[in-house]
């Protein structure tokens, strides 16, 4: 084992911010404020997908099994729901059928309990961890439950929800980067 420092940043910020944003654009969707577009696709793909990706690569390489597990996972969540809407209209006639309500409330299920896994896990973390994985916990079992209902309702409640679980996700990214910045504790988390 060596005694050398590593130079390498913290990813949780990238990881943050990845996720952060796309989630607020995809749950302004939800809500009801903006149209499912190239917009949301091309950021669930580069920015929630790739840079959630490479944030839980250098968890791994820093140890953090924690930060790696669920950086890598959310980021395969973006890719995987991009793939979802997509194949449909690319593969040949009939290769794909398109998702229904009730498969996409078991994806979105399973999605809320293992999320409800990593919200017990930041219990040893600081209060900001805890308020984005336990807003995504809701927010999952939210559009998982509008899905197996079909109800517009619901659905429009969880896309207000995914909002804040997106801004608190992006202010904990910021927080942590202006903290760093300053050596101090400038924004709490």
């Amino acid at each position: 084992m060596s005694n050398h420092k590593s130079n390498v940043a913290n990813p949780a910020p990238l990881g943050l911010l990845g996720f952060g944003m796309t989630t607020i654009l995809l749950n302004l969707h939800n809500a009801g404020i903006i149209p499912l577009s190239a917009v949301i696709i091309s950021m669930g793909l580069c920015l929630g997908g790739f840079a959630q990706l490479i944030a839980g690569v250098m968890e791994f390489k820093a140890g953090n099994t924690f930060g790696a597990t669920a950086f890598i996972a959310y980021g395969s969540f973006w890719w995987s729901l991009v793939a979802i809407w997509l194949l449909p209209s690319l593969v040949p006639q009939g290769g794909v059928q398109a998702a229904d309500e009730v498969s996409m409330g078991f994806y979105l299920l399973l999605w809320a309990v293992f999320s409800l896994g990593m919200f017990i896990g930041t219990f040893k973390h600081n209060m900001a961890s805890r308020v984005v994985f336990g807003s995504l916990v809701l927010l999952f079992f939210l559009l998982s439950l509008g899905d197996f209902t079909g109800s517009h309702f619901i659905k429009t409640i969880a896309g207000y929800e995914g909002i804040f679980c997106g801004c608190s996700a992006f202010y904990s990214a910021v927080a942590q980067i202006i903290n760093n910045e300053f050596q101090r504790d400038v924004l709490k988390l």
